[in-house]
């Protein structure tokens, strides 16, 4: 499902999919029984084993000369209560050697409000709502409507929304690009991720906003958007982000529970 794929290389992070009943109580059942205690028993006393060290923590790593640069970026989308900007996207698909490319629009509002209007290669429209997800497709005449749980957003896109910190999530460094506009910032997982393999930022060192952002998957593909004519704080209306499907689009709830 194309919606599942956006979410998964655009926002990092998954739909979330209603778990039948059924298959919720096999989970409780095959969870094991917690044994009751043995009878006391005259029994000279032994030594108490050592507590087992708790694991360390993942280091925070971040390298010191792109330490102001990460700071101000942050403080950046922290002060920023909405932005709209056009957009190109280049999806690399590695196992097809091929490239998939996109145009359009985005705009975003405090608190989780986003809309992305693609114009090019084929209208489409995506809108996330607090953790409601939608799309729809004038072509084939369908709104599609999910749901994520925002609380598993990764930090690479919650930052975004002045909430995340890339520095609690990342090690990051600064990366070689000749070809770049601004400063390029490589985000390294400190844990294992299965939703992705790597985020790259590209930085404008004057203004701290981000120029483009790739999300490399763990199968090695690519997912670069370029952020053009972005502009901050321009007074974007919460209804700005409705969809008004005409009469006759056929409406696929996936957030209602089925039985």
């Amino acid at each position: 499902m194309y919606l599942e794929k956006l979410l998964v290389t655009l926002l990092a992070a998954p739909v979330i999919a209603p778990v039948p009943a059924t298959v919720a109580h096999q989970v409780i059942a095959q969870a094991p029984a917690q044994q009751a205690p043995a009878p006391a028993q005259a029994a000279p006393k032994a030594e108490a084993p050592k507590a087992a060290e708790a694991p360390k923590a993942p280091e925070k790593k971040i390298a010191p000369e792109v330490k102001d640069l990460v700071e101000r970026m942050q403080s950046f989308y922290e002060k920023t209560q909405d932005f709209s900007a056009d957009f190109k996207q280049d999806y690399k698909y590695k196992a097809l050697r091929r490239t998939q490319s996109s145009t359009g629009t985005v705009i975003y509002k405090k608190p989780g409000l986003m809309r992305w209007e693609y114009e090019k290669p084929s209208k489409r429209t995506f809108v996330l709502a607090g953790e409601k997800v939608y799309a729809y497709d004038p072509e084939a005449q369908t709104l599609s409507m999910g749901r994520i749980d925002t609380s598993q957003l990764s930090a690479s896109v919650t930052f975004l929304f002045g909430q995340g910190k890339l520095a609690n999530e990342f090690a990051i460094s600064k990366g070689a690009c000749k070809d770049c506009k601004g400063t390029l910032l490589v985000l390294d997982p400190l844990k294992e991720e299965p939703r992705f393999r790597q985020v790259r930022l590209e930085v404008d060192p004057k203004t701290a906003q981000v120029l483009k952002s790739t999300v490399v998957d763990p199968d090695g593909s690519e997912n670069a958007i370029a952020f053009l004519n972005l502009k901050t704080n321009v007074g974007v209306e919460a209804d700005a982000f409705k969809i008004n499907p005409p009469e006759g689009t056929r409406i696929d709830d996936f957030t209602k529970t089925r039985k």
